[in-house]
Formats: structure tokens, sequence, C-alpha cells
């Protein structure tokens, strides 16, 4: 094992005075509202959007079926959990009566009273398709539906996409911070 450090940005955004778009998903795709019935779905899109990813190797309950579950299960225990800025994606074309849960997302306030994002994933297969988009922008009427105003995120600086994506939406780098890790073997 080495002890790794991740670089990580924290990203914040301010929502007063700002004009929140809420485009529907794409034909097909479904946003599910928190209901304690969805936690295992919600795991499970967690750890399909995120065992092959870095973040497994910074956050390792990120990379295990029963890590999702635990740390899903801990989000929405927690005093600060934000239901309404919480939201599973799921997918289901016309053919098929089952869902297919793609994407997740959660939000908690902290104990300074700011909203915190935690976890945006979409599986693999549906990526690129503007669902990270929708389930943040989602997230983000939450957050303001329950009071809060400002609202942050980490993600890992060698994640490219997502810091494009945070920075379209109106998220700015705050601090920089070092996450230390674990690794047996890292691949990317």
């Amino acid at each position: 094992m080495a002890l790794t450090y991740f670089k990580r940005f924290r990203m914040e955004i301010d929502l007063d005075g700002r004009e929140l778009p809420l485009p529907p998903p794409p034909a097909d795709y479904f946003l599910l509202a928190w209901e304690s019935a969805l936690l295992k779905p919600h795991a499970q899109a967690k750890y399909e959007s995120f065992r092959f990813e870095m973040d497994a190797n910074v956050f390792p309950c990120l990379g295990d079926r029963s890590g999702c579950l635990s740390l899903m299960s801990d989000i929405s225990r927690k005093d600060g959990f934000v239901p309404t800025a919480t939201w599973l994606l799921a997918y289901q074309p016309p053919t098929e009566r089952e869902y297919e849960y793609c994407g997740t997302i959660q939000g908690i306030r902290d104990q300074h009273g700011q909203g915190a994002i935690q976890n945006v994933g979409v599986t693999p297969a549906h990526r690129g398709k503007g669902l990270g988009s929708v389930m943040i922008l989602r997230s983000l009427a939450g957050f303001r539906q329950a009071g809060i105003p400002r609202v942050y995120l980490e993600v890992t600086a060698q994640n490219e996409g997502a810091i494009r994506l945070y920075q379209r939406l109106g998220f700015v780098t705050t601090r920089t911070v070092y996450k230390a890790a674990d690794l047996v073997d890292v691949a990317y």
C-alpha cells in the first residue's frame, strides 16, 4: 500500500438571485424524488457510477456495493439531510417494464447552514446526455426550496469533465484541499 494525496477542489455557487432553469430529462429518463424505499436503488446507482472511477480510490466505499449502501444510509440519516436536493435518475425505454437506475445525487445541510452536494454520479452507459446537469439543477432547486442560499461540492482535480460541468452551471473554485488515501493499485 502507498499513501497518496489527491488534489480536490471545493466549488461553490450562490443561489441568491440566480435563475435556475429546470430542464426535463431526455426522453425515457425520469427523476425520482427521495423516499426511503429508494435507498437501495440510490446505493446501486452510486456503486455503478463510481466503482471504476478514480473517486473509488479516494473514497474506497464508492468501489464496494455494501460500502455504497452504508454511505447512502448514513447520508439519509444525517440531521442535515435535504430530501428535496436528493434525486435518483431512472431510465425506462418504452419496450421495458423495469427501470434501470442510472444516476444519483444527494444533498445535506452542513453545520454552517450551507448546502453540500454529495456524490453526483451517472453510470457509464448514460453519460454524455446532459443528465448530470439535469440532476444538479434539480438538486440546487431543492436546496433553494429548503432555504439554503449557498451550495458547495468537492471534486477531484483530475476529473476535468466534472469541473467543466460545474463551472458551466455557475460553480466557482474557492479552495484546494488534499485527501490522503491508501492505494493498493491505482488503475484509471
